[in-house]
């Protein structure tokens, strides 16, 4: 699936615009980005963590030369999945439907 299908998807179900949608989940994304750009972290409850891992430097070989490099110190994300969703990919939770009976009201900004 791609994040356009997941678009798609999201807008059939929601019955609103694509346009509205594909901005909803960019900003989602990009603000997962900026978390784990400034905290290192980010915890979704029922869903998983990201977070911020230093990779050590190290020495490795170019495979076509055998030449010894060094590899320098990185940073990379990890992903860890919560619970409900380990049991939902192996088969243990039943779909979530969402009807938006738990969703708060939008803050009012007039």
């Amino acid at each position: 699936m791609t994040k356009n299908d997941m678009v798609l998807r999201i807008a059939r179900d929601m019955n609103m615009h694509q346009t509205d949608i594909k901005r909803i989940v960019q900003m989602t994304l990009d603000g997962i980005v900026e978390a784990l750009a400034a905290k290192g972290r980010l915890e979704l409850r029922n869903f998983g963590v990201f977070e911020v891992k230093t990779r050590k430097p190290r020495k490795a070989r170019n495979p076509r030369t055998g030449e010894e490099v060094m590899v320098p110190e990185r940073r990379s994300v990890t992903f860890k999945g919560g619970k409900f969703m380990e049991d939902r990919v192996n088969g243990l939770a039943e779909p979530v439907r969402y009807d938006g009976s738990d969703a708060e009201p939008a803050p009012d900004n007039a």
